[in-house]
């Protein structure tokens, strides 16, 4: 079960959701309907492509590309979602290790239970070397003898970053005669650059999202819980189409916190609702944050501050250009925010994260907008703009949208909020 940021915040149960209408529209400001129980909402993904199984050989030979250039002899892979990035095999990780093999020459092979044999070789679209285990026999064994069958009998081999450590020790202890080196430098290159097919699937996944936001903030109401708002936008989402929804709600004081309070929250009118959500198409994922006011005028200081966030955001966009590095671009939102006399750097009141992150398959990946961060833009490159503004004890802002990179420069996957009762383009 994948844990969601909501989950740290969130110990209550959430009622089943009691139904959907399709009335997607912007923020109104006097709203206080009670949620509507007309289930119409559609799938919006009958146009969607998967990833080919093509695309996917394409990733194992440009990773082998980059095995040979890092002198390593193979990158090994523990079930995630890098394993699904070049394989296509999704696999739950569990305390049996299951783990594939990239060699730099040669078909992937794979290492499994051997009573889950004949259910991987169900998935196993590239590669016919299955080496089962059992279970009073060592899988790191197997996994040396893998190596081995590769031709592989010396020297570095890359261990993707989310291998888990007591597989990692148990290879490195069946084999003493390797060397192992992160292999960072074959999956990061790998992933980061996204193809036209995945930034069509995060495109959905974002249109799917506005769509699910819009249908939230149209069942605002006095009285309403932050748990009840996230189960109405979370259905939307997967009644759209889209996969392991998620929306962090924050309601006034817990808007303050990036990630939310675990003080319970019922809206009150001329309230923040800050709303941080997301879904995944077909494993690709999307990231949007609204912030808007509810049931009143926003007052100046909400209003400045929303105005504060809105430009910071734009500042980022435009410093966004090929050839930048990321700090360039957290440089650009973080000077908007502590030229109005917050920060400086992280400190609150201001702006107290990273401006954004790196999203594909996992919401957050390579790509940090952050200083210290000198790598440069490129095209392919996706990831978000969200330079968050804390005020302690008050209420928080933060709008986020993500880009990908093309090659004249940023194009936005969700169009940016165009003011504060109008959090839709």
């Amino acid at each position: 079960m994948t844990l969601k940021r909501r989950d740290f915040i969130n110990f209550s149960s959430i009622a089943a959701a009691a139904g959907i209408t399709t009335g997607m529209s912007t923020y109104p400001p006097n709203a206080t309907a009670k949620r509507t129980s007309i289930p119409d909402l559609r799938s919006m993904t009958a146009d969607v492509v998967p990833v080919t199984m093509q695309e996917i050989k394409a990733r194992i030979e440009k990773a082998q590309g980059l095995l040979t250039s890092e002198k390593m002899g193979a990158l090994i892979l523990d079930a995630g979602t890098s394993m699904k990035y070049f394989t296509g095999i999704s696999w739950w990780p569990s305390e049996r290790p299951m783990v594939a093999i990239i060699p730099a020459k040669g078909d992937p092979k794979y290492v499994c239970p051997g009573f889950e044999e004949a259910r991987l070789r169900e998935s196993v679209k590239i590669g016919k070397d299955v080496y089962a285990w059992q279970e009073d026999e060592s899988p790191f064994k197997y996994i040396v003898t893998a190596l081995t069958d590769a031709g592989i009998q010396s020297g570095k081999i890359g261990i993707e970053e989310r291998v888990r450590f007591f597989i990692f020790d148990g290879i490195r202890k069946a084999g003493s005669d390797f060397n192992y080196v992160s292999g960072d430098p074959v999956t990061i290159p790998c992933r980061m650059i996204k193809s036209t097919a995945e930034i069509a699937l995060m495109q959905k996944a974002s249109d799917i999202t506005i769509a699910a936001i819009k249908h939230g903030i149209s069942q605002l109401h006095e009285g309403m819980k932050q748990a009840e708002l996230t189960a109405i936008i979370e259905e939307a989402q997967q009644k759209s189409g889209g996969s392991s929804p998620d929306a962090l709600v924050l309601f006034d004081k817990s808007s303050s916190f990036p990630h939310g309070s675990a003080q319970p929250q019922s809206l009150k009118k001329g309230e923040i609702v800050l709303m941080d959500c997301g879904c995944k198409v077909e494993g690709y994922t999307s990231d949007i944050t609204r912030t808007i006011v509810f049931g009143a005028e926003p007052t100046k200081h909400q209003l400045d501050i929303w105005n504060l966030e809105q430009r910071a955001q734009s500042a980022a966009f435009s410093a966004a250009k090929i050839g930048a590095s990321f700090e360039e671009v957290d440089a650009a939102a973080r000077k908007v925010i502590t030229n109005a006399g917050f920060g400086p750097g992280y400190k609150l009141p201001g702006l107290p994260h990273r401006t954004g992150h790196g999203i594909g398959m996992d919401g957050h990946e390579w790509g940090n907008v952050v200083n210290g961060n000198k790598q440069i833009l490129a095209p392919g490159m996706c990831f978000s703009l969200e330079p968050t503004i804390s005020l302690p004890d008050e209420f928080g802002v933060r709008l986020e949208d993500c880009v990908y990179m093309t090659e004249s420069g940023p194009r936005w996957f969700s169009q940016p909020a165009k003011s504060i009762s109008e959090p839709f383009a």
